[in-house]
């Protein structure tokens, strides 16, 4: 098993809509205090690129899957970081 990609790559789904998580990433990230901020390189209504210290990227992706939305986050050196984020989105209601 390649235990570096399952902790570079996170995923969870949530009960907020698609630009809603994108938002969020975006305050969640540029209010991050001293080398764990990040800020916008590029952004569409599927993703969006966050460059950090040191030029870490750190890459969140969100799809609607019906009522609830797929939320995937990676970073190399970020990955706690993308990890507090994901936790603090409301979780998928149960179907």
């Amino acid at each position: 098993m390649n235990h570096q990609r399952g902790r570079t790559l996170q995923d969870v789904a949530t009960s907020l809509a698609p630009d809603a998580v994108l938002r969020a990433a975006k305050t969640f990230f540029s209010s991050e205090s001293g080398v764990y901020s990040a800020f916008i390189e590029r952004e569409a209504p599927t993703h969006i690129v966050l460059r950090g210290q040191g030029g870490e990227e750190i890459v969140i992706g969100v799809r609607a899957d019906g009522p609830l939305t797929r939320v995937s986050g990676s970073s190399y050196l970020f990955d706690a970081q993308v990890a507090q984020f994901l936790s603090s989105l409301p979780p998928a209601e149960a179907a």
